[in-house]
């Protein structure tokens, strides 16, 4: 999980627990409609169990509720969990020039990770 920018972006990190213990972790970079989501990441121990769509579903609410309409993503390793979630592959070229120029997007995920867009909008 790329943290290098963490004290310096305007994103917010939520936190998972299951009662006292931290299994979760993701983040929400927002520009006006557009938002990224990043660094959603689950204890391995704790995968399977509903923390990664918990910590997801929150994540998207919190998004709509400042506005966003379309969130977009990198990952290297959960294509098919976001897949499932309602996300769609796309060209990283495609994405919007505010999420293209986000330290993430820039600097932190390597060019070989999966860009991928869901439409706030088209959920209830």
């Amino acid at each position: 999980m790329p943290t290098s920018d963490v004290r310096t972006t305007p994103a917010r990190f939520y936190v998972g627990y299951a009662g006292d213990e931290r299994v979760g972790v993701g983040g929400l970079e927002s520009d006006g409609t557009d938002g990224l989501l990043r660094s959603v990441v689950v204890e391995q121990s704790a995968r399977g169990s509903g923390f990664g769509t918990a910590l997801c579903d929150a994540l998207e609410r919190r998004a709509r509720a400042d506005g966003v309409e379309t969130l977009y993503l990198l990952t290297t390793t959960a294509t098919d969990f976001f897949a499932n979630r309602g996300y769609a592959e796309l060209e990283r070229a495609d994405a919007p020039a505010a999420i293209r120029e986000t330290t993430q997007f820039d600097d932190l995920c390597s060019a070989s990770a999966t860009c991928m867009r869901k439409h706030l909008s088209d959920q209830c």
